[in-house]
């Protein structure tokens, strides 16, 4: 199961709108509802920059990065989603809707995690490389991706979601 596209090549990167259309569609056939395109040139870049794009139904595992420096940025391009940020046992301490243009940035080792609230979702992410799979711990506290309990888990931060807002 393909979970990102090509690296680009070259000194210049520009996006252009079938790429974004590539994208979108390579995310909604893909199994995790979602697919990353690397704006970074190799997985050594000392600044991972990359493209996510997302579908409604995708669920990300709450997680945190533990290595020191390993802030991240997230910029909505298109599309919405919420941004949970949560306490060491699990519980939501802030929750953010986040719109075209929006932005949030979290420093290292920070519970984090992410509801999709419109299909077609487009988000810029800016992290700390090169990449190193260790630095992503995921919650023990959340279901894993794919795992028994994930919908119902990301049902329940969308029903947290709607009563914060009052709905």
């Amino acid at each position: 199961m393909k979970q990102a596209l090509d690296n680009p090549t070259g000194d210049v990167f520009f996006l252009s709108k079938q790429q974004i259309e590539e994208g979108i569609l390579a995310s909604r056939e893909s199994s995790r509802r979602r697919m990353l395109m690397p704006i970074h040139r190799d997985q050594e870049s000392l600044v991972q920059r990359m493209l996510n794009f997302f579908q409604e139904d995708t669920y990300v595992r709450p997680h945190l990065h533990p290595r020191e420096g390993a802030s991240e940025t997230i910029h909505v391009v298109a599309g919405s989603l919420a941004f949970f940020i949560f306490e060491e046992e699990g519980e939501i301490s802030e929750s953010y809707r986040l719109g075209p243009g929006d932005l949030i940035d979290i420093e290292a080792k920070v519970w984090h995690g992410l509801v999709v609230l419109e299909p077609d979702t487009v988000v810029l992410e800016i992290k700390r490389g090169p990449f190193d799979p260790s630095d992503r711990v995921p919650a023990d506290w959340a279901p894993e991706e794919g795992g028994n309990g994930s919908g119902d888990y990301l049902g329940a931060l969308r029903c947290q979601l709607d009563q914060a807002d009052g709905a």
